[in-house]
């Protein structure tokens, strides 16, 4: 599983998935998440600016990540 590490305390979803290489742009990012092709600790979250603090897990297209 990868990890990203954020400085803030919290990163929000489209911007988390950038980071991790998940997506090439914002809006890719957004698209995806809009669609509900993403899950935030295991549930679908359709909100791009949701939130994730250290601990949260995302996943998209079967490839997990976790926030440190």
């Amino acid at each position: 599983m990868k990890s990203i590490k954020i400085k803030d305390e919290y990163i929000k979803l489209g911007q988390a998935m950038k980071l991790a290489g998940l997506v090439g742009s914002g809006i890719e990012a957004k698209i995806l998440i809009q669609e509900g092709n993403v899950l935030v600790n295991g549930e679908v979250d359709t909100r791009r600016g949701r939130k994730l603090y250290p601990g949260d897990e995302f996943s998209y297209n079967g490839e997990s990540v976790t926030v440190e």
